[in-house]
């Protein structure tokens, strides 16, 4: 039985099963993860572009996710402007480096860490920054030397999302932001559809095994202050639907889906307005003081 990576308790509830993996709830803390995730190997396949047509297609710039990625990374950048202006940032998963990109041209001293080899050699290329392929753990970074680490749909991948941010806490300077983007399990739509889950056999929400963790607003705080951050602000928002419920075009030709994304986009559009979005970004700052403060 697999220990939670936030409290460590044992016990968990079922949540959604697809393809043999296994969604399950902490009794104790709520946190949402999969009991049986993929071996290592398994995990480095479906991140290159060579087994996942997705991150093949965000290798070419003219494609659709290319452009959806650009998008989005323009919001990443609203908000990490909304806590600082400038600095040494570092972003860890920085994918093809479109954030990087936007982070140089608005002032920061930027460079990036991505666990995609693929990735990390297109990100090099087309960004010409300093790109570190692997883990933050195999970061060659100096200890207290970023002054913000961004994560943006990072930490819900990684299979030790506990050891991550204590990885983070040691390379920011004391004052220094983490901020991070995760999709919310207790979002408006991906609360609201779970009921319907096991009937349908279809949760657009979790997306195992590359999701290996759902957060909420609650088990992220929770588990950045366990690491001794100090949780600063929330910004809800959503998930592009597309992404979610698939294009246009797609559900055209699919009836069943169409109703499905008719019965519940209109709550992934409502969610961000109440509070409620189906993913989020958090800023936590590191306190100023050089000794950690554990609660």
């Amino acid at each position: 039985m697999s220990a939670c990576n936030c409290c460590g308790c044992e016990d968990h509830t079922p949540v959604f099963e697809i393809n043999g993996y296994h969604l399950v709830q902490c009794t104790e803390c709520h946190l949402a993860f999969v009991a049986n995730p993929p071996e290592a190997e398994e995990m480095t396949r479906l991140y290159s572009a060579s087994g996942n047509d997705y991150h093949a297609a965000l290798h070419d710039p003219d494609s659709p996710q290319s452009r959806r990625i650009a998008r989005i990374a323009a919001g990443h950048m609203g908000f990490v402007q909304s806590i600082a202006r400038g600095g040494r940032l570092v972003d860890v998963g920085c994918s093809t480096g479109a954030f990087l990109a936007q982070a140089r041209r608005a002032g920061f001293d930027c460079s990036g860490v991505e666990f995609s080899r693929d990735s990390a050699s297109f990100a090099a290329r087309s960004t010409g920054l300093p790109i570190e392929q692997g883990s933050i753990h195999d970061s060659r970074l100096d200890a207290g030397s970023c002054d913000m680490l961004t994560m943006f749909d990072v930490i819900e991948h990684v299979p030790d999302p506990a050891s991550d941010l204590e990885a983070a806490w040691r390379l920011l300077r004391p004052g220094g932001w983490l901020v991070l983007s995760t999709p919310n399990i207790d979002g408006l739509f991906p609360r609201l559809s779970q009921g319907l889950a096991r009937t349908l056999n279809y949760w657009p929400h979790p997306e195992p095994p590359y999701h290996l963790y759902q957060f909420s607003v609650r088990t992220l705080t929770a588990m950045l202050e366990k690491a001794g951050f100090e949780a600063v602000r929330v910004q809800h928002d959503r998930i592009d639907l597309a992404y979610s419920f698939g294009a246009p075009a797609t559900l055209m030709r699919m009836p069943k889906r169409l109703a499905y994304a008719a019965a519940f986009a209109p709550l992934a559009l409502i969610g961000p307005l109440v509070g409620q979005g189906d993913c989020f970004y958090l800023a936590a700052r590191k306190p100023t003081q050089t000794q950690r403060q554990v609660a």
